[in-house]
């Protein structure tokens, strides 16, 4: 019996003229990540990409997972193939879906002709594979309402296609359909979280790391690229740019008053993020913030950090709890590695009484007692970067 994956997408069928576009980039990265796999013959028809193993060497099983991680998909399943006649696509039935109805005590059989030539209509195609799976198997029933497994049957234009029960893809646009933005990447919960929804959106990532050796720790940065490696399971290959923040910290502490040091470090990252953006063509800034969560993050000191760039500034979790973010971070697996007990460049010199409410104009008052474009350009001289490759 033939298997293949059938992979429906979901918003990308309402880009009109642009669809063709949107499903290129879909089709290859498919077909970068089944290099993993094996060899698999990958086309599309009628909304749905299929998957097809080659040869028995191929991992299906591998690959369909992979599949689900595939940003702009919305549903990934497991289909037989048979000749589209009612004797092979019973006899299919009768053999491959038993196995997918073991621990249910109810289904339903949902059927679509897209070849209108077939002889049965979709109602009448339901109803005769109803009637052969109460035959193939014990204990179970219809329940057309609110069924533990739904039989698909599909006539399509290539065969017929039998399946039971779908997973739930990644959804979202395709890797690099909506442009490129830089991820702020420290070594906590938020920033990995705001990463992966951008690049849910289509946005295609590059990072940049600021660390503050000896204050931070190897290990720390260490931490930061693992984050990367577990992000790029969705997002693809990222460029981690790492730059260090020590001078610029020491000479806060020298010349500023304390409780402006977090403003203050927060707006040279965000102008060197902004330089290095440009040069790397992005066209936005990513952060994990949150309104509120943390002194930095109030309204008004978002404010005064914004304002230390020209660019744009996307904050995807700006409205979430640190619940929500949580979650999120276990469903993508970059909960336990952000937990690691290893100081990120924000802990270091950390102000007793941070400006919750700061007013620009004292900020840049403190601002100005440093030379700012100078230890900007002196921290970009230390950058280095870090290809992430990416394995799914």
């Amino acid at each position: 019996m033939k298997e293949i994956i059938l992979c429906k997408y979901g918003e990308i069928v309402l880009k009109g003229a642009n669809k063709k576009y949107f499903e290129d980039m879909l089709c290859r990265e498919m077909k970068k990540r089944a290099k993993s796999y094996g060899s698999f013959d990958i086309y599309r028809a009628q909304s749905t990409i299929y998957i097809e193993a080659l040869d028995e060497a191929a991992d299906i099983d591998g690959m369909f997972e992979a599949a689900r991680r595939v940003f702009g998909i919305v549903t990934v399943a497991r289909a037989a193939v048979c000749e589209k006649n009612m004797d092979a696509i019973a006899e299919t039935v009768r053999n491959y879906i038993p196995a997918f109805l073991k621990n249910s005590r109810t289904f339903k059989v949902e059927s679509k002709r897209s070849d209108k030539s077939f002889t049965l209509d979709s109602m009448e195609i339901s109803r005769e594979i109803g009637g052969v799976i109460l035959g193939a198997c014990n204990n179970i029933r219809v329940d057309v309402h609110n069924p533990d497994v739904t039989v698909k049957v599909e006539i399509r234009e290539f065969g017929a296609y039998v399946s039971a029960g779908v997973s739930k893809g990644a959804g979202g646009m395709p890797v690099g359909s909506n442009g490129r933005g830089l991820l702020l990447l420290s070594g906590g919960i938020d920033s990995p979280v705001a990463g992966y929804m951008l690049a849910k959106r289509g946005v295609k990532l590059e990072a940049v790391h600021f660390e503050s050796f000896p204050y931070t720790s190897e290990r720390a940065k260490e931490k930061v690229l693992d984050l990367a490696r577990l992000v790029a399971v969705y997002a693809g290959d990222i460029n981690v740019h790492i730059v260090s923040l020590t001078h610029i910290q020491e000479e806060l502490v020298k010349h500023c008053e304390e409780d402006y040091f977090t403003l203050l470090l927060r707006r040279y990252m965000m102008a060197i993020a902004e330089r290095i953006a440009k040069q790397r063509d992005c066209g936005a800034l990513i952060t994990g913030e949150s309104v509120g969560q943390v002194a930095s993050q109030t309204m008004q000191a978002l404010g005064v950090t914004d304002s230390a760039v020209s660019i744009p500034v996307f904050r995807p979790c700006i409205g979430l709890d640190k619940e929500e973010i949580v979650q999120i971070s276990r469903k993508i697996n970059t909960f336990e590695t952000s937990i690691l007990p290893y100081e990120d460049c924000c802990t270091v010199f950390t102000p007793k009484h941070p400006k919750t409410r700061p007013d620009l104009e004292k900020v840049l008052v403190q601002e100005r007692k440093l030379d700012f474009d100078a230890l900007v350009e002196e921290a970009l001289g230390t950058l280095y970067t870090e290809h992430i490759v990416a394995e799914y």
